[in-house]
This record gives C-alpha cells, structure tokens and sequence, in this order.
C-alpha cells in the first residue's frame, strides 16, 4: 500500500497544477479560523464578532466547520480526476502496466491515495476545529467537547466517497473537463428521478427518500445543514425548526456501498479497456 502511494505522490509532485490545487484544497478549510475572528462594526453603533455568537461552542462546532470546509472538497476532485487524465494523456499508465504495475495495483493506488488525503484533511480540520473550540467554547468538558466528533467520520466517508466518484468519472472519460461536466449531469439526473418518484406516489417525503439514496444526495445527507441548528440554539423555543442532523451508520453504509461500486465499476473499466 505504501509502494502505491509513494508512486502516486511522486506523479502528483512533479505536475505543478496538482501541487498547487492540492495545497489550496487543504489551505481553504481553515479559513473558518479567519471567520471566527471577524468582527463586523455597523456604522460604529455596535460590532459583531462571529466568535462571540456562539456557533464556536462545543459540540456544534464540529457540525459547522465540517458542513462548510467539505465544500472545498472540489479542488482536490479536479486532482483526482487530472490523475486520470493525465495517465492517458501522458501515456503513463501504459508504461507503468509495462513495468509491472497490474490493473488492480493502478486502481488501488488511485484509491490509496484519495484515502491518504482525506484522512489528512480530515486530521487537519479536526485540529483546527479543535482549537478554535477551546478558545471560543464556554464548555471545557471532555465529554462536551468530544460529544459530536463522529462528524468527523462523517467527513472522511463523505471526502473519500465523493472521490471515489471523480475517479470513477475520470475512469469513464479520460478527460478531467468532461468527467467533471458528469457531475453536473449526475446532480441534476437525482433531481430528474426526485421529480418523477414524487410525482409517480404524489409524495414529495417518498421523493426524498430514494432521492437519499442517490450517490450525491447520500453524501451530502452525511453532514446536513447547519442553519436551523444554529437558530435553535439562539431560540430554543422554535420547537418547529427541530430536525434530525446526526451522523447515523446507515448513511455512511450507504456512501461506503456507493465507494465500493465506484472503486469497482473504475477496475472494470480498465480491465476491458484497450489500451
């Protein structure tokens, strides 16, 4: 495993597109640490500063800053997807099959490597919501402050399930602009069927529940939006606005069943494509 991603980080380092989007997608998450210390003066008649709202505290931090830096997860997709194409477009995944590199080992060390950099980004946003906690948090309670960090997993599955889907994409097409318009066609296709299964049962929830089942809608339904958490928290009797927003097993199965067919369905492709 560590053969394979050694081979894949030397290819990415010595492409200078890659180095730079690599180093801006992991730069750009952290610019909730330059959120939390914004202050917004209104005409000098008072100053808001988001770090004093609240929505720094503990646990709900954790929900915050992962929603918005998985956002940023499309810089790195443009890599995964570059990977490909320029495999073919540089001819060296033929000459790597030549040198004893197997189809299987190609795949897996595209994959080994979306692995690597979504733990790195998730240790790193980990860490940098970890601190901005402690310093904004009135809560310094261990069982407080680690009571929602399973959003963390929900992040690297998210990461590595979307990537997975890139590589797929990129697989299909061998050109990155393509397999990232596949996206746009993937996203809007979900809300195609949505449309038709809620009009078939008359049933927009029905519509919803098998749109949560789609490879996009599911990874996206991992960490779900923070807005109405936040407004809870600043009027808990909005009783209303209650919703569940929890990182729960049966959703990380479904984006892991999702990773599994991707990673599976890129094999196939390679292992019938004639190079």
């Amino acid at each position: 495993m560590l053969r394979l991603i050694q081979l894949e980080l030397q290819k990415l380092w010595l492409n200078r597109t890659s180095k730079v989007l690599i180093f801006i997608s992991f730069i750009l998450p952290f610019t909730v640490l330059i959120l939390s210390s914004i202050k917004i003066n209104f005409f000098g008649f008072f100053t808001l500063e988001l770090g004093e709202l609240g929505i720094f505290n503990f646990p709900i931090i954790w929900h915050i800053t992962t929603f918005f830096a998985s956002y940023f997860k499309f810089f790195f997709a443009i890599v995964v997807v570059s990977m490909i194409g320029n495999e073919y477009s540089n001819k060296t995944l033929k000459q790597n099959l030549i040198d004893g590199l197997s189809k299987k080992e190609f795949i897996l060390s595209k994959f080994y490597t979306i692995v690597f950099f979504s733990f790195a980004a998730t240790v790193l946003i980990g860490l940098a919501t970890f601190l901005i906690g402690l310093y904004y948090s009135s809560y310094t309670e261990a069982s407080i402050i680690f009571r929602e960090v399973d959003f963390l997993l929900g992040y690297f599955v998210k990461l590595v399930g979307f990537f997975s889907l890139c590589l797929f994409f990129g697989m299909l097409v061998k050109r990155s602009a393509f397999a990232l318009a596949f996206l746009v066609i993937l996203y809007i296709l979900e809300w195609i069927i949505f449309g038709v299964v809620t009009w078939q049962k008359d049933s927009a929830a029905t519509g919803f529940q098998v749109k949560n089942f789609l490879p996009l809608e599911s990874m996206y339904k991992l960490i779900d939006q923070p807005f109405q958490r936040i407004i809870m928290t600043k009027f808990p009797d909005k009783a209303d606005l209650a919703y569940d927003y929890a990182v729960h097993f049966h959703e990380i199965a479904i984006v892991l069943g999702w990773t599994a067919l991707f990673i599976f369905l890129s094999y196939r492709l390679l292992k019938k494509r004639d190079l």
